[in-house]
């Protein structure tokens, strides 16, 4: 479980994140939503310690990392795959693949990660991490570096981003059965309504600040009552 407890970010002069209290819950999917510059990818970035807090406290099953760095959260058990993946130039998806597992992974668990968010793993093994990449290429990549790390926590910020139509109808069953498969917790960004529609939780962020939490049943409600947090998936990109 993880916590955050009166969180507040200030970035020159600015609230982005303000008084934020939440739980995410143990072996379930929860949701991030809200409308475009709410705070939602800041929120997470300050659950991953890119972004450090101006105040407020983070525990992560019961242990206080609000002032642990990225490589100190991973370590206990926290994953995150970012809205724009990173290209590294030099490394080839195998390299990446191998450094996000720890270099444990077998040859078989390296292609079923590919395989799974939708990539020949005979077709992209051996590329390299660079500009001949589409992005939704690289963020497949970046999703199956995240399923082979042995994480408790798995976030995804907004990771129908440049995928195509069939791509993310396999990634809506691959999150659906991820916590299932796992046990562990899955926290997504997303306005998706396809990926909102698997969520146990349901957390919507406004202006920097909790403005709604509660089940699925509870929340579409609310959301459909602004047509412009929820999106239909309707074409390829």
């Amino acid at each position: 479980m993880i916590e955050l407890k009166n969180v507040t970010l200030v970035k020159n002069d600015k609230t982005i994140l303000n008084n934020i209290s939440l739980v995410i819950e143990d072996n379930k999917t929860t949701i991030i939503t809200g409308p475009n510059g709410s705070g939602k990818s800041t929120l997470m970035k300050v659950l991953i310690g890119i972004e450090k807090v101006t105040s407020g406290q983070i525990l992560f099953n019961g242990i206080d990392i609000t002032n642990l760095g990225i490589t100190q959260r991973a370590n206990l058990g926290i994953s995150y795959a970012m809205q724009q993946p990173v290209r590294f130039k030099g490394i080839t998806v195998k390299d990446l693949l191998l450094l996000a597992s720890g270099k444990t992974a077998t040859n078989e668990e390296l292609h079923k990660a590919l395989t799974s968010v939708g990539l020949c793993p005979k077709n992209y093994l051996s590329r390299e991490i660079d500009s001949s990449l589409s992005g939704g290429e690289l963020k497949r990549i970046e999703i199956a570096s995240v399923l082979l790390k042995s994480s408790k926590l798995i976030m995804f910020d907004e990771p129908e981003a440049g995928i195509d139509i069939w791509s993310f109808n396999k990634l809506i069953d691959l999150f659906n059965n991820l916590c299932k498969a796992q046990n562990n917790s899955v926290v997504i960004v997303s306005h998706q309504e396809k990926i909102i529609n698997i969520a146990d939780k349901i957390i919507l962020i406004k202006n920097g600040e909790v403005a709604g939490s509660g089940t699925k049943e509870e929340m579409i409600p609310i959301l459909q009552e602004n047509s412009k947090i929820v999106k239909k998936c309707k074409r390829a990109n």
